[in-house]
């Protein structure tokens, strides 16, 4: 199988997960720890393209998941880690990270966060060794091991 087709095939099936979980993802802290994460792997090369938002915006409107919140104050929350990301990538990451960390008290909603940033990640067909990186980093500041997502 080729790499986009397990790819492709992984983020269905995080999705399915995802959807499963539904009525359990309701908390502030997943919001928040979500939008984190969205951020992260939209500027995980340094740099965030219009695409990259279009992508993250597309999620916000049409995941089921994260329509258990308002779309305009998600959108609102992912704007505000890009801007800290994009006024000082290193400080700004450990101040997402922090946000992202919210969500370990609830594993599922740790597993929940760490699949939506592979969802982002691969909504392009290229879930590349940058974007791979900020999640690893993430599943460690979720208390989670990267091997449980092939990361």
């Amino acid at each position: 199988m080729a790499l986009w087709d397990r790819l492709k095939e992984s983020a269905s099936t995080m999705q399915t997960q995802l959807l499963a979980k539904k009525n359990d993802l309701k908390s502030g802290a997943f919001r928040d720890a979500s939008m984190a994460m969205c951020a992260l792997v939209a500027a995980a090369d340094g740099t965030v393209d219009p695409s990259e938002r279009r992508r993250v915006a597309q999620l916000i409107a049409t995941n089921e998941v994260l329509q258990n919140f308002d779309a305009m104050d998600l959108q609102r929350r992912f704007d505000a880690n890009l801007e800290r990301l994009a006024a000082d990538f290193d400080f700004g990451r450990v101040s997402v990270l922090q946000e992202v960390a919210k969500a370990k008290k609830k594993p599922a909603e740790a597993r929940a966060v760490v699949q939506i940033g592979i969802v982002i990640g691969g909504a392009d067909g290229d879930f590349d060794k940058t974007e791979q990186a900020v999640v690893r980093e993430a599943c460690y500041a979720l208390d989670l091991p990267p091997h449980e997502f092939d990361l």
